[in-house]
């Protein structure tokens, strides 16, 4: 009996500290809760022009740049942008070391599985980028060329196979570029470089990214980007962690910013009205 007796007292003891600490409460699962007490959510970004990058002043800014600090404003928290690889996003997101992907990131299959992907919020497609004076050449045909694309991204995937076809394109990128020299690059801004410095022959990219940042007036002004043949329709969403409740509650934000024109005036300032869902 005496020992029954400890058993329970020690029960007790462990469901009073259940109820009192934290950590363990039943809300110990919620994301939102864990972002919410830190006040803060940590973004993981690349440098992205239009979505994400550093203006002349060396302020951050882009589409989604605000866009997330909008969101940001709603929920009471603060927006915190931190630069990551692309290639190790979800190694990111899963050990905390951010809160969120809010980086133009296309929805696949794949990243639905192993993340929780916000609704669509703006439309995308990949486009080669080529040096002007080579356009008809390489595009006539692309056999033996040095193609290169950024690490991890949609058009790495789309090139290599990773990501499979889905019927909405005119043209398999796997097939299209299979007899390719493929050689990754850090990001979409060093794959334009590549194909700049003439040491790739094209670049496959999004082309949200490709018709911001190349021609006239640009610093690729000598690039073209080209979009003829269809690899694909794309969407872009924000990455949670998987089953984290902060995706409905952001998605609600997003639907109440799709129809009160909030976003279509950010798109405005950053040339991407036609992009918007």
């Amino acid at each position: 009996m005496r020992k029954i007796a400890k058993t329970m007292s020690l029960l007790l003891v462990l469901l009073m500290l259940a109820a009192i600490l934290p950590g363990c409460s039943s809300k110990a699962g919620s994301d939102y809760k864990y972002i919410k007490d830190k006040g803060t959510l940590v973004i993981g970004i690349t440098q992205y022009p239009p979505m994400n990058y550093y203006d002349k002043e060396g302020k951050l800014v882009g589409f989604d740049t605000e866009l997330a600090e909008i969101v940001c404003e709603k929920l009471g928290l603060k927006a915190e942008f931190v630069e990551i690889n692309w290639d190790s996003k979800e190694v990111e997101l899963n050990s905390k070391n951010i809160d969120c992907i809010w980086n133009g990131m296309c929805i696949t299959e794949e990243r639905k599985q192993n993340m929780s992907i916000s609704i669509p919020y703006m439309k995308n497609e990949q486009a080669i980028v080529v040096r002007a004076e080579r356009e008809a050449e390489i595009l006539s045909n692309v056999d033996g060329l040095i193609l290169t694309a950024e690490a991890g991204s949609t058009g790495e995937g789309k090139a290599l196979g990773t990501i499979p076809d889905d019927g909405t394109e005119d043209v398999s990128a796997k097939e299209f570029f299979a007899n390719c020299e493929y050689v990754p690059a850090d990001s979409m801004a060093k794959a334009l470089m590549e194909v700049k410095s003439g040491t790739a022959d094209m670049a496959i990219v999004d082309a949200v990214l490709a018709y911001y940042n190349v021609g006239p007036g640009t610093d690729f002004e000598d690039l073209v980007a080209n979009t003829d043949n269809n690899f694909g329709a794309q969407q872009f969403g924000i990455a949670f962690r998987k089953g984290s409740d902060m995706t409905e509650k952001v998605n609600k934000i997003l639907k109440g910013l799709m129809e009160d024109g909030t976003m279509a005036e950010i798109a405005k300032r950053y040339g991407l009205e036609g992009s918007l869902l």
